[in-house]
């Protein structure tokens, strides 16, 4: 492999002259990745990791039609986008064909981040309104702008909520406010979302947008009951606030049933705005905001002129067309499916067989493991979560813990990945979860006790680096309660997917 530094070289380099507040994958111990190729990564011995996380390289790392694509394009052309030119034409054409008809205004951008704060430009504009509503654990941006209606980084820092900003429970029926024992969940959280209006009308504030993941990410791989976002809509519209769905990392068939989303929830219903990036061009910097005429022809008539040097140039325009192409002809959606259901089975096979396993939730290859100390209490397991994701990576396998706890092992790989990557990565977590239920009892020490607040005593030792990470990073919401009973049962009623969507 060809490396300009050693390991350890590149380290003292990176802390040097790279902000440490820039995090990198496995901090204790990272791993230096020099290529990559479809579902595979490689570090610099040419060790093979099975990718498990990178759902930024959607169809694959380094697929060939991509890489082609941005070559051919940049030996010919690449310029700004205030130029004539076909490929922004065709992909905006292309891209507007997977959507609802009333989609069909583009504004592209180089970044999710981008897009999301265009989202709230455009959402402002429309009718002069002001406020956000967001969900509790969100994530949608590193912008001021996104940061400001991002739990999920502000309720870890010194930020306090703007007045602007209003939180509603996320629509987890697992560990939410409603869960699946709760007769209509669905409209129990839309109802929060109603009564935040209600409040912020009280208070002589008028709602400009409500944004939602489509499925959220960062806040623990939730999936939304089926109608909350009707519901929800009915109440944004009502307030005279439009509807912006958040695709960035669940967007172009990673559910599999669907291109979109947004889209397993009903045809009746269509967001106002939708945001995407991330996956949309394969690691290249694209991103996009679509929106209706009426909403776009407003932004309009600000008399502001929106123009994005680099958003829809013509190399990322032929990568994101090379990219929608390769999801077609490899069939990627209908992999999600096959593969993502074959995944969802073997990973229910582990929940019946280990205690440590809460839930296994998710669509397609967007899946969420929720680890638990109890399942009556559902008490996350942080330290375990972290310790499980380490000796994965010793095992060559990448996975990532996240949500409002960290105890959620994330699954969201590069859409090529097959039945024998899911039954490889399941194997090795059986083995490590096999070890921790026999070395339970033993493990017990101060030193992960130390890492967990006195609300989740930790009884499993970790791997040293995995306790440093933790450590350093890891700060439970203090607004939670992890021990609080589902609405005061403690029925085990994990297989009542009908609250959750059905696809």
């Amino acid at each position: 492999m060809c490396e300009l530094y050693s390991k350890q070289e590149t380290l003292a380099l990176r802390r040097k002259h790279i902000a440490p507040s820039c995090k990198v994958f496995f901090a204790a111990d990272p791993i230096k990745i020099v290529r990559a190729q479809g579902q595979y990564m490689f570090d610099e011995k040419g060790e093979e990791y099975l990718d498990c996380i990178n759902n930024v390289a959607h169809v694959g790392h380094c697929h060939p039609e991509v890489v082609k694509a941005a070559q051919k394009q940049m030996e010919l052309l690449n310029t700004n986008s205030r130029f004539l030119h076909d490929n922004i034409v065709e992909y905006a054409k292309r891209l507007s064909a997977t959507l609802p008809d009333r989609l069909s205004v583009c504004y592209f951008t180089n970044s999710g981040s981008e897009a999301n704060d265009l989202a709230l430009r455009l959402a402002r504009q429309f009718r002069g309104h002001q406020d956000v509503i967001t969900l509790d654990h969100a994530y949608h941006g590193h912008l001021s702008s996104l940061i400001e209606i991002s739990p999920y980084k502000f309720q870890k820092g010194k930020d306090v909520k703007k007045e602007f900003v209003h939180v509603a429970p996320a629509p987890d029926i697992y560990r939410g406010k409603y869960r699946e024992d709760h007769t209509d969940p669905a409209s129990a959280y839309a109802d929060e979302v109603k009564k935040i209006i209600d409040e912020a009308h009280n208070s002589g504030r008028k709602i400009a947008a409500f944004i939602a993941e489509s499925m959220q990410s960062c806040g623990g791989q939730i999936i939304p009951p089926a109608g909350y976002f009707q519901k929800v809509a009915e109440y944004v519209h009502g307030a005279g606030g439009v509807f912006i769905a958040d695709e960035v990392q669940v967007g172009f068939g990673r559910v599999g049933t669907h291109f979109w989303s947004f889209q397993m929830f009903g045809e009746d219903f269509i967001p106002d705005i939708v945001t995407m990036g991330k996956p949309m061009g394969n690691g290249h910097p694209v991103a996009c905001v679509v929106t209706t005429k009426e909403i776009a022809e407003a932004f309009s008539s600000s008399g502001m002129e929106y123009f994005n040097t680099y958003g829809g140039n013509p190399v990322s325009s032929a990568v994101g067309l090379a990219i929608l192409d390769v999801i077609e002809n490899e069939d990627l959606q209908g992999n999600a499916t096959r593969v993502g259901n074959y995944l969802t089975k073997l990973l229910n096979k582990q929940k019946a067989k280990h205690t440590l396993i809460g839930d296994i939730r998710g669509v397609g290859l967007f899946i969420g493991i929720d680890l638990v100390k109890d399942h009556q209490e559902r008490t996350p397991a942080t330290a375990e979560a972290q310790h499980i994701i380490y000796k994965m990576k010793e095992k060559r396998v990448l996975l990532s813990a996240d949500g409002p706890h960290r105890n959620v092992l994330k699954i969201k790989p590069p859409m090529c990945f097959t039945e024998e990557n899911a039954k490889f990565m399941v194997d090795r977590l059986d083995e490590i979860l096999t070890g921790l239920s026999t070395g339970l009892e033993e493990a017990v020490g101060a030193q992960t006790e130390s890492v967990i607040s006195e609300d989740t005593p930790c009884r499993t030792k970790m791997p040293e680096e995995a306790h440093s990470e933790l450590l350093s990073e890891s700060s439970p919401d203090p607004k939670e309660n992890p021990s609080r009973k589902r609405n005061g049962l403690c029925t085990d009623k994990h297989s009542l997917l009908s609250k959750r969507l059905k696809t």
